[in-house]
C-alpha cells in the first residue's frame, strides 16, 4: 500500500520524510549487528545514513526513514552478511510520513500519515505496521500462486480422476509455502501489538488506526484461512498418490500370483507328460 495521495494543501504545507519497507531474507541476525547507534531496542532502531533511521525486524524486513537512495544501497550492502535465505531483489515498498508539530498522531482519509515528531517510539510504531504489512503482501503473493495451481487440477480430478505429474510439483510447492509460512508468519505474529504500547499506552490509538488503516487482523485471518485450506489439499493429495501407490502394489502382488500359477501348472503338465 503506496501513500501518495494528500487530503488537502494543510498536509501537502507539512515537512515530510520518506519511509522505504523492505522484506531483504527469511531472517535478520540483529544481535551481530555492529553499526549505527542504538536508538531503541524491541525492535533495534538504529541512526542510518546522515539523518536517517532503521528499523529492524528478525524476520526479514528492515524500515529506513529520511535515507536518500545512494544511503539505502549503502546500508543493504552493510546487511548482507546477517540475512538469512536473502530476497534478491529486496521487496521494497515506499510512503511518507507528514511531521506536524504541537498536532496529534493521524491518518488522515486519503491514508496520509501524520505524526506530531518522530520520536524512536513513534518511528517503532510505524514499522511494526509496515514490516507486518510487508510480511503479509509476500505470503498474499504465494498462496495466490498456489492457489492458481489448484483450480486447473481441480478441473483435472473432475474430469479425469487422475493428476498425473501435476499433483506432485503442486505438493512440492505447498510444502515450500507452508514451511516458510511456519518460519516467518510465525515470528511475526501479525495480531500481537509491539511492546512500545507497554510503555507508550497513549500511542495505542494511532496504532489501532494504523492497524485499521493496513487491515492486518482482516488480511492475517483469510491468510490462515487459506493456509488452511492448503493444508487440507496437500493432505488430499498425499492421500490419493498412496493410494495410486497401494493400488499399483496389489496389482503387483496379483500379476505375480498368477505367474506362479502359471510356473506352478507348466511344472505339473510337463511331470505328467514324463
Amino acid at each position: 500500500m503506496i501513500v501518495s495521495a494528500l487530503d488537502s494543501p494543510a498536509i501537502a504545507d507539512l515537512p515530510s520524510i520518506s519511509v522505504r519497507t523492505l522484506l531483504v531474507g527469511l531472517r535478520i541476525d540483529t544481535k551481530n549487528l555492529e553499526q549505527g547507534p542504538v536508538l531503541a531496542t524491541s525492535p533495534l532502531t538504529i541512526r542510518a545514513g546522515i539523518r536517517g533511521r532503521a528499523v529492524l525486524f528478525r524476520y526479514g524486513v528492515v524500515v529506513l526513514f529520511d535515507l536518500d537512495p545512494l544511503e539505502e544501497v549503502g546500508f543493504l550492502a552493510s546487511l548482507q552478511r546477517l540475512v538469512t535465505e536473502p530476497v534478491d531483489p529486496p521487496e521494497a515498498e515506499g510512503t511518507r510520513l507528514y511531521l506536524h508539530a504541537g498536532g496529534e498522531d493521524r491518518v488522515e482519509h486519503s491514508g496520509a500519515i501524520v505524526m506530531a515528531e518522530p520520536t524512536p517510539e513513534r518511528l517503532q510504531l510505524l514499522s511494526d505496521i509496515l514490516g507486518k504489512n510487508a510480511v503479509l503482501d509476500h505470503y498474499e503473493k504465494r498462496v495466490a500462486q498456489v492457489f492458481d495451481r489448484i483450480d486447473p487440477l481441480a478441473a483435472t480430478l473432475q474430469r479425469k480422476g487422475d493428476f498425473s505429474s501435476q499433483g506432485k510439483e503442486l505438493l512440492q510447492q505447498i510444502g515450500g509455502v507452508l514451511m516458510t509460512q511456519q518460519r516467518m508468519v510465525g515470528r511475526v505474529e501479525v495480531l500481537d501489538k509491539p511492546e512500545v504500547l507497554w510503555d507508550r499506552p497513549g500511542l495505542e490509538r494511532i496504532y489501532l488506526r494504523l492497524e485499521d488503516e493496513y487491515e492486518l487482523r482482516e488480511r492475517g485471518r483469510v491468510l490462515d484461512r487459506k493456509l488452511e485450506l492448503i493444508a487440507r489439499t496437500s493432505e488430499t493429495l498425499l492421500e490419493l498418490m498412496q493410494n495410486r501407490r497401494s493400488m499399483r502394489v496389489e496389482w503387483y502382488i496379483v500379476i505375480l500370483i498368477v505367474i506362479e500359477i502359471m510356473l506352478s501348472a507348466g511344472d505339473m503338465i510337463l511331470r505328467s507328460h514324463s
